[in-house]
């Protein structure tokens, strides 16, 4: 399964209207819909990267051995790889608008690896290896499933096999290429009710699990998106004070423990400020960029209007002046013509990279505006998050001085034997040595200081790279349109001017 193999099917498809334009201008496989290839003996699916409008895909009565290759055929609605030697079900990831499925004769034993495909409506997987029912109830969770084929698979041939499908599915309408009668239906339900009634449970409490996980995990990418994860609560004081060696021996001392405890209040107190401060910020930042993308769609419609215009009006003249030399019968005048339907052709050509350059102009502009946009706005919530960080810095080192006061006191006091009798051994001994205890002190202070400077780095350096990036995305996806336009200008000159060389 190679290139030239690929176009050689396509050619064999192609309409006699279809097939001379391919062979005049060559066949560009993004654009191919439909790709028949069965009884080729293609033993690897590979190649298939290009084909990404295809809805169809038939690649039955084949050696394929392994399912694979199908990764980039995202608009796929209809695959049908029967009568192959596949022993796995996998490499479906991508397909997400997969309809209709079809895996019949081959040498598959467990449904798997399907879980993306939730528009699957008809699956027919006869003649394999299914050899177990409650393997086959993972499919209850495709909600659009209409139609299952089973037949030739040892579960097919159990006694309980046409309820256990009826009660199970009951939103299928055929089972088996044969209708599901309401009655069947019935039976099985009546017959099944108290293992259906758990099953259901069970199936809600799994929803509402993976529903409340998918919550969490949309509400940590919108924090993360907007640089603030974490700052909602005392994940950053916590993380400040876990690797101090003395901390939990010095929170003994009351006093520490009170200034601790209001450290953390008002820690979490501006923790909260920059995190909503964030979020407020990345919805900004999102309404500019979603505006900006909605004026370049609206540029892009309005010059290929424009080109559609020129386009349409052009061919309607070139066709009429085509029926003219076609009437031809003098051969200088016919040159004569034909230089003159050349010209027309250049004129063409120029007018359509004056409307693409003038375009390409304008976009640039509006990249430029979003990007001055966009800096301004990362600029003042680097700006404001820096500025709540140098509070956080204030506030540990306040905290710092003031439990130096309470170590300098309590060393005083250990010192005359007079500490409180409930202060625990572990605390009076630290407290025994002076270097021990402001050696402990400082170190703590220090990495008070490092975890929130290394958070504030943090924040900044990502809101400034995401800004670099979105800027040279969208420049290089207008790059890349930039040229793709041109390729195709010239293309199509040079398809022109193909086309009237015949004509002599």
């Amino acid at each position: 399964m190679d290139e030239e193999s690929l176009k050689t099917a396509i050619m064999e498809e192609a309409s006699k209207d279809t097939g001379p334009i391919f062979q005049a201008e060559g066949i560009n496989f993004n654009e191919i819909l439909q790709l028949r290839l069965g009884y080729r003996n293609i033993l690897v699916i590979d190649h298939l990267w290009e084909f990404t409008s295809l809805t169809k895909l038939e690649l039955n009565n084949n050696q394929i051995e392994k399912m694979e290759g199908l990764d980039q055929l995202l608009n796929l609605t209809w695959l049908n790889l029967s009568f192959n030697s596949i022993q796995k079900i996998e490499g479906l990831e991508s397909l997400r608008k997969l309809e209709v499925l079809n895996l019949c004769n081959n040498r598959i034993s467990v449904i798997e690896n399907m879980d993306t495909l939730e528009k699957i409506t008809l699956f027919f997987i006869a003649n394999n290896h299914l050899g177990q029912l409650d393997n086959v109830l993972y499919l209850r969770g495709f909600k659009n499933l209409r139609s299952i084929n089973l037949c030739g698979n040892p579960v097919s041939k159990e006694d309980e096999y046409k309820f256990f499908m009826a009660a199970h599915f009951p939103n299928l309408m055929y089972l088996d290429s044969k209708s599901l009668d309401e009655k069947t239906k019935n039976e099985a339900s009546i017959k099944y009710r108290s293992v259906l009634f758990k099953m259901k449970l069970e199936e809600l409490q799994k929803q509402e699990a993976t529903e409340a996980e998918q919550r969490q995990e949309a509400e940590v990418k919108l924090h993360t998106d907007a640089f603030v994860e974490f700052l909602n609560g005392s994940h950053l004081f916590k993380s400040m004070i876990k690797d101090d060696p003395e901390a939990e021996t010095l929170r003994c001392v009351p006093e520490v423990a009170q200034l601790l405890q209001t450290f953390e209040q008002q820690m979490v107190k501006l923790c909260m400020q920059l995190f909503e401060f964030g979020l407020a910020e990345h919805k900004c930042r999102e309404t500019e960029v979603t505006s900006f993308f909605s004026g370049q769609s609206k540029a892009v419609t309005y010059y290929q209007g424009i080109a559609s215009q020129i386009l349409a009006n052009f061919e309607q003249q070139h066709r009429e002046r085509t029926e003219e030399l076609q009437q031809l019968s003098d051969l200088d005048l016919l040159k004569v013509k034909m230089d003159q339907c050349n010209d027309e052709i250049d004129l063409l050509c120029n007018s359509l990279m004056e409307l693409e350059f003038e375009m390409a102009g304008e976009l640039e502009n509006i990249i430029k505006l979003l990007d001055t946009t966009i800096s301004d706005m990362v600029c003042n919530f680097s700006e404001t998050a820096q500025e709540i960080f140098v509070q956080c810095r204030d506030l540990e080192d306040s905290y710092y001085e003031k439990v130096r006061e309470v170590a300098v006191a309590t060393l005083e006091s250990v010192a005359k034997d007079n500490v409180d009798e409930d202060l625990p051994d572990d605390v009076k001994m630290l407290f025994t040595d002076k270097h021990t205890v402001m050696d402990a002190l400082a170190t703590g202070h220090d990495n008070h200081l490092l975890k929130i400077n290394d958070r504030e780095t943090q924040l900044v350096t990502r809101a400034n790279a995401w800004k670099v990036a979105l800027i040279k995305g969208i420049q290089h996806d207008k790059m890349k349109w930039h040229r793709i336009r041109i390729s195709d200008t010239h293309r199509y000159r040079d398809y022109l001017r193909e086309q009237l060389e015949k004509l002599l």
